[in-house]
């Protein structure tokens, strides 16, 4: 499957459920790179920190947060 960098206009190529977006201009790219870019280093730190249920829980938080940040920016 080819990647598509979540920043490209063609990032709706792959999505089966929205059936049309918006153009996001340079800021809201900049902006959603941002996010997905801190979600990822606190990700990270926090995967750093073993297993258990709470790591689990917390990595699903993170997940969660940042889709919702992003549903935010390209809404």
């Amino acid at each position: 499957m080819a990647s598509i960098e979540s920043a490209s206009d063609q990032r709706t190529a792959n999505n089966s459920v929205r059936h049309q977006y918006r153009v996001l201009n340079d800021a809201e790219k900049a902006n959603m790179v941002a996010v997905k870019d801190k979600g990822l280093e606190f990700l990270e730190l926090v995967d750093g920190l073993g297993n258990s249920r709470e790591v689990s829980l917390a990595k699903t938080k993170i997940e969660e947060a940042v889709m919702w940040a992003v549903k935010s920016i390209t809404a």
